[in-house]
């Protein structure tokens, strides 16, 4: 079984990053929606970028979900279901969303006055999906309604970190470590599989991110979060889920008061994390 944990994984990084780059390199040349004027956007320096990454991402994870050998069917299903539905949700809001309300609060209290904001289509589908997608590998009522609550979160969660380059990228690789580590100890392939899967994906698709040519915007950040959730949700015992589930609505529940950049501009810690593989500051935009 160890093996076969061992192989899973790394068979799911490699299809994952290998089916991302390829898919990139396709939407860059033409785009799944509009042309490439449709995905450009100006990120924090006032540069320009393109959010191509972010279906590069979800085409990419998808594809290797559907193909890659060693997940049950359930499985399989569960992992399309967070990839394309958190995915396809979020490119709606990145190509359609309006700005006037922010957050998740700002989208469920417009909800509540009768306005729907494209936020608030995105909230209640990927809240849809996950429960889905929950419900493909979970069979007790409670476990349905915590993995779908976790997945979902994860996916929005994710989201609040792609302000910088590489941020949330390096976030659910570092979130998903752990869950990789455990699976891998336990043996048990389909999470094996499952965690490595997305994190080759997102790990071949950093140098784009860290370069300030792209960016994983709100579809792939949803994706990527979403999966990283669906791997929790396959991987930890329910005491488990219902901590990380705990700490993602603490933090999704912070962001509504204080800005996540601000607090790790202020850590060292945080803040070196942050700004690896990044250009400073100062430096100069490179020529391409």
């Amino acid at each position: 079984m160890a093996r076969r944990a061992f192989l899973g994984a790394l068979t799911g990084a490699l299809l994952g990053a290998v089916a991302a780059r390829a898919a990139y390199a396709a939407f860059t040349r033409r785009p799944p929606v509009g042309d490439v004027e449709t995905w450009a956007r100006t990120n924090h320096r006032g540069e320009p970028i393109t959010l191509l990454e972010g279906p590069a991402f979800v085409a990419g994870a998808g594809a290797a979900a559907a193909v890659i050998p060693g997940l049950t069917g359930r499985a399989r299903v569960a992992a399309l279901l967070a990839a394309v539905g958190a995915g396809g949700l979020g490119a709606y809001d990145d190509l359609y969303g309006a700005t006037s309300s922010k957050g998740f609060k700002g989208h469920l209290s417009a909800l509540a006055k009768g306005e729907v904001t494209s936020g608030a289509v995105k909230i209640l589908g990927i809240g849809a999906t996950g429960l889905a997608a929950a419900a493909a590998v979970s069979r007790a009522p409670l476990d349905v309604a915590v993995n779908g609550t976790l997945i979902a979160g994860s996916a929005n969660l994710a989201n609040l970190f792609d302000l910088r380059p590489g941020r949330a990228v390096k976030v659910g690789l570092l979130a998903g470590a752990p869950l990789l580590a455990a699976a891998l100890f336990r043996g048990d392939p389909v999470p094996a599989t499952l965690a490595a899967l997305p994190m080759g994906a997102a790990a071949a698709l950093l140098p784009e991110d860290l370069g300030e040519r792209a960016m994983l915007g709100d579809a792939g950040a949803n994706a990527l979060g979403a999966l990283v959730g669906l791997t929790a949700a396959v991987t930890l015992g329910r005491p488990g889920r219902l901590a990380v589930l705990g700490t993602v609505v603490a933090l999704t529940a912070a962001s509504e008061k204080v800005s996540f950049t601000k607090v790790i501009a202020g850590n060292p810690v945080l803040h070196r994390f942050d700004m690896l593989g990044r250009r400073p500051v100062e430096q100069a935009p490179a020529t391409r």
